[in-house]
């Protein structure tokens, strides 16, 4: 008898049938869902905490040079790309959003549940910032307040997004689809 998938492991077999899709994880989406909210919760709060203490002051060292807390408002994407068209950042995101989330149907292991929402919460955290920060709707400017060593100035959001990002790279890697199914295993039978 074919195996499915361990939604908790990430683990199952490619021993189902292709044609039939499995039916929706609820469990896997209010998982998803969750760390979407504390992660958007934390970025905006953290934004907010930024704004409220270091406008107007020098770079906090953390780690001498290597690690500051510096605030500055990002009109691009990750490193300052794409000054000047955050209305089109803005729409990639919005495509990106609505993509994971039709994605989300298909949910059959924590660990993409995991990867998922930290790609959501950092999507939308970054997100409120275009579309509700100075100089307006839709091009607002990110908060970011992390200097990374002079290399680049980011945020919880950016920090969520790459998290995600090895996530899903090593998700890719180990064979796992958003499904649960491991691809290229073997079927197991059951005794």
């Amino acid at each position: 008898m074919p195996t499915t998938p361990d939604p908790d492991s990430g683990d199952a077999t490619a021993g189902e049938s292709e044609s039939e899709p499995a039916p929706t994880n609820w469990r896997l989406i209010g998982r998803l869902a969750a760390i979407t909210v504390v992660v958007t919760g934390i970025d905006q709060l953290t934004k907010w905490w930024a704004e409220s203490e270091l406008a107007g002051r020098e770079p906090i060292e953390l780690v001498g040079d290597l690690l500051q807390l510096r605030l500055l408002y990002n009109s691009g994407a990750a490193f300052s790309l794409a000054t000047g068209m955050t209305w089109l950042l803005t729409l990639i995101v919005v495509i990106v959003i609505a993509a994971v989330i039709r994605a989300s149907a298909k949910l059959g292991s924590t660990a993409w549940a995991v990867a998922l929402g930290l790609l959501l919460g950092g999507a939308f955290g970054n997100l409120i910032d275009r579309l509700f920060r100075d100089p307006g709707f839709p091009e607002g400017h990110v908060v970011d307040f992390i200097d990374y060593g002079g290399l680049f100035v980011g945020n919880v959001a950016d920090i969520a997004i790459t998290a995600a990002a090895v996530l899903i790279a090593l998700l890719t890697w180990r064979g796992v689809s958003i499904d649960g199914v491991r691809r290229g295993a073997a079927p197991t039978t059951e005794a």
